[in-house]
C-alpha cells in the first residue's frame, strides 16, 4: 500500500506547506502538483469543480507523487465517503462548530466498529492499495475546520474527538464570526489569540493544526506558532496576480 507522505513528513516534525485548488481543471492541478507543495487541496466546498473534476484533479496530482486532500462542500456523509473512495487522502470538514458535529463527521470517515462509512473505495483500492480498507483509519486524514466562535468556544471538546487527525483554521470565516473589522487579517491580535488557542488545543490532543494563508510569508509566521499544515496560495489567486502584474507591466512600459 502507498503510505501517506503528510503523515512520514509530521513524524518528523516537519511542516507540509499546501497549494489550495480552486479551478474546475486537472491540467492547473497538475501544474500546482508540479510546483514544489507538499500537498494540494481540492475545494469542493467555494471551487467551481463538480465530483467528476475532482477525481481527475487527484489523478493529475498524484501524476506528481503528491497527496491530494479534499476539503468537502458541507458536514455530509455521502460528500465526505465519496471524497475518500475517489482517492482522497484525507478530507477538510467545514463549519465544525460542536463535539457533536465532529463525532458525525469522524463517524462518516471510518469503517464499522469505528465509523459508519459505507464499503465502496472505488478508486482508493487501486490507487493507495487492495489493503486500503484495513489501513484507511491510519491513512485517510480527517481535518475539522474551526472557522466560528461556537467552534473556537468548543475547541477543547472537539478535538477530543477520537478518529480526529486535525484541526483546521479558517480565519476569514472565523474573524468575520468574531466580528472582527478586518476578515482573515493575521496580524490581528485577536484574530491570532483565537489561532494560538486552535493550535494549543491540537497539540494537547496530540493532533496536527492546520491553517489557511495567503501567503508564503503568513505561512512561515504561522509555522512558528505551531501549525503544521499550512496553505501558502491558491490557484485562482497566483493566476489573477500574475495575470495582473503582467498586464500592469505592459501598460506602464
Amino acid at each position: 500500500m502507498i503510505q501517506n507522505p503528510l503523515i512520514e513528513l509530521w513524524q518528523r516534525n516537519e511542516t507540509a506547506y499546501t497549494g489550495w485548488l480552486n479551478l474546475p481543471s486537472s491540467w492547473s492541478a497538475e501544474v500546482m502538483a508540479r510546483a514544489g507543495y507538499d500537498a494540494l487541496v481540492v475545494d469542493m466546498q467555494h471551487g467551481l469543480m463538480d465530483r467528476t473534476c475532482m477525481m481527475a484533479m487527484l489523478q493529475a496530482a498524484a501524476t506528481a507523487g503528491i497527496p491530494g486532500l479534499v476539503r468537502v462542500s458541507w458536514n455530509e456523509p455521502g460528500a465526505l465517503m465519496q471524497a475518500l473512495d475517489a482517492g482522497a487522502y484525507g478530507v477538510i470538514c467545514p463549519m465544525i462548530g460542536t463535539r457533536a458535529e465532529c463525532e458525525a463527521f469522524v463517524s462518516a470517515c471510518r469503517y464499522p466498529p469505528r465509523g459508519m462509512r459505507s464499503f465502496g473505495p472505488t478508486r482508493s483500492l487501486v490507487s493507495i492499495g487492495a489493503d486500503y480498507v484495513a489501513r484507511a483509519a491510519t491513512f485517510s486524514l480527517t481535518f475539522a475546520q474551526i472557522e466560528t466562535a461556537a467552534g473556537l468556544a468548543n475547541v477543547e471538546a472537539i478535538a477530543g474527538v477520537p478518529g480526529l487527525d486535525g484541526l483546521y483554521v479558517g480565519p476569514w470565516d472565523l474573524s468575520m464570526d468574531m466580528g472582527l473589522a478586518e476578515p482573515g487579517n493575521l496580524l490581528d491580535p485577536a484574530l491570532l489569540k483565537a489561532c494560538d488557542t486552535i493550535a494549543a488545543a491540537a497539540r494537547n490532543h496530540g493532533l496536527v493544526a492546520g491553517i489557511f494563508t495567503g501567503s508564503a510569508e503568513d505561512g512561515v509566521r504561522m509555522a512558528a506558532r505551531g501549525f503544521r499544515c499550512i496553505n501558502i496560495a491558491s490557484d485562482s489567486s497566483l493566476l489573477q496576480r500574475a495575470a495582473g502584474e503582467e498586464a500592469r507591466k505592459a501598460k506602464g512600459a
